[in-house]
């Protein structure tokens, strides 16, 4: 295996979550979790306008997230490997610890203020 300079790792990276960097790719890519769909699935799904997925669309098999194939006038895309869902699984997370330490210092800057309410 030949290893990447650490430029070119950090400009893959950098492609990668540019790809990703929109909400609607995102749901697509969560869509395609359990498996391949065609576009008219995830239109159908998602809610959006077939021009506007297939720009999106277009952005995710740029970047080989996404493989498509073809099977008569319907074209079937598949998240290319299944680490993708990996990362986005440990960004749900990354979420979530992130949410709970904001709702706890909420917490704690409310009992505060409660506290020094009640010593007027």
């Amino acid at each position: 295996m030949i290893a990447p300079s650490a430029e070119s790792l950090r400009q893959f990276k950098a492609d990668f979550f540019q790809a990703l960097s929109h909400p609607t790719r995102i749901a697509i890519v969560e869509q395609l979790r359990d498996g391949e769909l065609s576009a008219g699935a995830l239109i159908d799904r998602l809610g959006i306008e077939q021009a506007n997925a297939s720009q999106h669309l277009a952005v995710l098999r740029g970047k080989n997230i996404l493989v498509s194939r073809k099977a008569g006038n319907q074209v079937f895309y598949a998240v290319r490997d299944p680490l993708i869902i990996e990362v986005l699984d440990v960004l749900r997370r990354y979420f979530f610890v992130h949410l709970n330490e904001v709702v706890a210092t909420l917490k704690a800057i409310d009992k505060a203020d409660k506290a020094g309410n009640g010593r007027r």
